[in-house]
């Protein structure tokens, strides 16, 4: 079952939620970097991460799917969110030139076909930051917060998933170390929790967190091809002989 926006936006309004933010923000900023002049949309429940980056991207899009419902962002001015089938998004090829997915992935029926929607919508030498809760972790585990919703993903699966959908990751990261608790003791470590986990690559992170760059075409088995060339039959016709003079 897909969370309501409300619930999304009363987890990151709480202590838990603020560390949350905080320390998945590290993260998805250093793979979004400068992102001034460029088109950036955040899919999902993105606008936690996006507001250091409206002021300098050229346009900043937050699309929220319709089985989540929409809240307006950001807080003041014109609003720039939308609601949306994240498989048929209302944009052209093309569009944009960073796409930011999370709380997305794992929360559709269909995580290819909103894979292959991003593809469609990013240029050419786009990049794509995705967020999704971690099958091994603690938060997945937990239904008190939004990543212990949806289906939680292994490394591997995640892997497989872009690159079926043309996508290549280049860049993989583990965060939310910190046990998904809303003690004060929990809260005031949870920058130490990051550092040993991190520096110690221990498996059972909240998140995983990937930048992946758009492939532009498919991988061909060629080797396959070249075998099934030489198992091939050819006829060619045969010259008959010529009769000779005198010949019986």
């Amino acid at each position: 079952m897909s969370l309501d926006v409300t619930d999304l936006r009363a987890f990151y309004a709480s202590p838990l939620g603020a560390v949350a933010q905080r320390l998945v923000g590290r993260t998805v900023h250093r793979m979004l970097g400068s992102v001034s002049g460029l088109r950036v949309m955040g899919l999902g429940y993105a606008v936690p991460y996006l507001g250091p980056v409206r002021h300098a991207a050229e346009r900043t899009l937050a699309f929220m799917p319709a089985t989540q419902g929409v809240t307006a962002w950001p807080g003041s001015g014109r609003s720039t969110s939308c609601l949306v089938d994240p498989t048929m998004m209302p944009l052209p090829d093309a569009a944009l030139d960073r796409v930011l997915l999370i709380h997305a992935i794992e929360a559709v029926e269909s995580p290819a076909e909103l894979m292959q929607e991003v593809w469609r919508v990013l240029t050419p030498g786009g990049r794509l930051i995705v967020a999704v809760p971690n099958r091994r972790g603690l938060w997945a585990r937990r239904d008190a917060t939004p990543f212990g919703h949806g289906q939680p993903y292994s490394r591997s699966q995640l892997g497989r998933l872009m690159r079926e959908t043309l996508f290549s990751p280049e860049d993989w990261a583990e965060t939310l170390y910190v046990p998904p608790v809303e003690g004060w003791l929990t809260l005031r470590t949870a920058s130490a929790w990051e550092r040993v986990g991190t520096g110690l690559s221990l498996p059972f992170a909240g998140l995983h967190v990937v930048e992946a760059g758009k492939q532009l075409h498919r991988p061909v088995a060629v080797q396959a091809r070249k075998a099934s060339r030489l198992r091939a039959r050819v006829l060619a016709p045969v010259p008959v002989p010529a009769p000779v003079p005198g010949g019986a």
